[in-house]
């Protein structure tokens, strides 16, 4: 069974082996050592925050099972998908993409300023995928890991050879640009 998609619960954990993690807001990474217990304190887009020892780590999907949760399941896309299902499983990717500190994924942030496909020159049945993006602070310590979340998880979709991830920061970043959802849920309005 797959891990839930959103849950703001505090479930115990502890870590059944030693764990790749990212220091939340810091960015740095990390090694979280077998045996160590923390507490789930979000566990969104197949990726999760925990609580250990005072401090917030992100632990990437692929790393479920140190925790005892079962990794995201694989992509399925139609061999002959079209350019426009791609593009649709882009979005879809794209919103299982979450900073660490806030419930809410980087599309309803408005965070995402384009997204385009192409076709690889040298082999056209495999895609490129272009996305520009901004952070919602120039110097959150969380952008490399957001970027490398939105590439890991674009380059999942079958036939996507490579994500090309730029950050911008023009125009900058304004909660105008949220979606109504995302306003409501944070209380921006």
């Amino acid at each position: 069974m797959a891990p839930p998609m959103y849950s703001r619960s505090s479930e115990p954990v502890r870590f059944e082996r030693d764990c790749a993690a990212v220091l939340v807001p810091q960015g740095e990474a990390v090694t979280l050592p077998a045996g160590s217990v923390g507490y789930i304190t979000q566990a969104l887009g197949g990726s999760f925050t925990v609580f250990v020892e005072g401090n917030l780590f992100r632990i990437a999907g692929r790393d479920a099972d140190a925790i005892g949760k079962e990794p995201p399941e694989p992509l399925e896309l139609a061999e002959d998908a079209s350019d426009e299902a791609v593009e649709k499983l882009v979005w879809q990717q794209l919103r299982t993409c979450f900073d660490p500190e806030i419930p809410i994924n980087v599309v309803d942030l408005g965070l995402v300023y384009s997204v385009e496909i192409d076709h690889r020159e040298d082999d056209a049945s495999q895609r490129v995928v272009r996305v520009e993006m901004t952070l919602t602070a120039p110097g959150c310590g969380m952008g490399d890991v957001l970027v490398a979340d939105v590439r890991d998880k674009l380059e999942l979709i079958p036939t996507v050879a490579e994500a090309d991830v730029e950050l911008v920061f023009d125009p900058p970043w304004n909660r105008t640009m949220m979606s109504e959802a995302a306003r409501l849920e944070t209380g921006m309005f």
